[in-house]
């Protein structure tokens, strides 16, 4: 996790990138931002309001002096008299890939912080932020006795387009960094994470956490399902008992798993099987023991849908005790049918 309660901002310029496809250019400042009081808290709270998540990166390539932002990086945080000239090469850099004809120009903001804490550390760290979306807003102020209405374009302060901080800290792994990109998942968004600053997910325990809830909807939804004779109760019991082990363990033993959750040692050699086929086709690294990452599984509990859809007519949610259900075909109608038992009824 990280926190910026305390955190200062001590340096700021900003550069305007304009689109390469589209004949853009690229304006660069050649001083630093004199802010006061007002205006830093303003600042402060533009660029880090949007960072929500506990998902780190880390600045990798084939080699890291080879990445450009983690090479600027360094320099500036080895040599703070480098921050105005560096900010200029990540402005360029940022540039040479804005050839999407979709990229919006916008202004690149780079600034240093102090006093930010990630993972009970306390670092300094540089943030690089884009802000590309300008939004209509009104002004109203008094003139000559009169109150009076104009409108101007602006940036919205509650939500920043793109954004990363890179903390001081591990460095010779990629430091540990945080991203944020509006744009999603769509081709266009690539070149913020990838192809500006070539970052890729750190191993770390959300990374654990976050491939194995997703190897658990895989595997019931693409082995353990109706086309392997698996009833749909059944499926989803497997998922409750997914979501209440990584909601009440603090660490992840695949054995223990193995046996605490699916019980069936055919199934957990199916499991292991399909870990090792996912780990394989997708280039995962997955461990077979590590801590469980409470943000990871917060984020991840909608993926554990514990609902029956029956046509269009029923939904029963099961949380639990999977023997009160029993499935059943009525011979004289053709229709299947569920049977419930309970003891009481709210």
């Amino acid at each position: 996790m990280y926190y910026f309660d305390e955190s200062e901002l001590e340096k700021l310029i900003v550069h305007d990138i304009g689109n390469k496809n589209e004949n853009g250019s690229v304006f660069l400042s050649e001083e630093e931002i004199d802010f006061d009081e007002d205006l830093k808290a303003v600042l402060i709270s533009y660029f880090f309001n949007s960072f929500k998540d506990s998902l780190f990166y880390q600045f990798f390539n084939e080699t890291l002096d080879s990445n450009k932002v983690f090479k600027s990086v360094t320099n500036i945080f080895e040599q703070a008299d480098s921050f105005i000239q560096e900010s200029k090469v990540l402005a360029n850099h940022l540039f040479e890939q804005s050839y999407h004809p979709n990229i919006k120009s916008g202004e690149l903001y780079v600034a240093i912080f102090r006093n930010c804490i990630v993972d009970d550390e306390l670092v300094d760290a540089i943030g690089i932020f884009k802000s590309e979306t300008k939004q209509p807003f009104l002004k109203v102020f008094s003139q000559d006795g009169n109150i009076d209405i104009t409108h101007d374009r602006g940036i919205n302060i509650n939500k920043i387009d793109k954004a990363c901080i890179i903390f001081n800290t591990e460095k010779e792994a990629g430091y540990k960094v945080a991203v944020v990109d509006v744009s999603g998942k769509s081709k266009e968004a690539h070149y913020w994470k990838d192809d500006f600053l070539g970052l890729e997910q750190r191993k770390d325990d959300y990374y654990q956490t976050q491939n194995y809830i997703g190897l658990c909807k895989g595997f019931v939804k693409d082995v353990f399902n109706e086309k392997n004779g698996i009833e749909k109760a059944d499926q989803i019991e497997m998922l409750n008992k997914s979501a209440e082990y990584f909601k009440e363990k603090e660490q992840f033993d695949l054995t223990d798993f193995g046996n605490q959750v699916i019980e069936n040692e055919e199934v957990i050699q199916a499991f292991q099987e399909y870990k090792e086929k996912i780990s394989e086709d997708h280039e995962l690294e997955i461990s077979d023991s590590f801590d469980i990452s409470e943000p990871a599984v917060k984020k991840s509990r909608a993926q554990f849908k514990s609902v029956l859809k029956l046509d269009k007519n029923f939904h029963i949610y099961i949380h639990g005790d999977r023997k009160k259900i029993v499935k059943g075909f009525d011979q004289s109608n053709g229709l299947n049918y569920y049977q419930i038992f309970y003891d009481k009824e709210n």
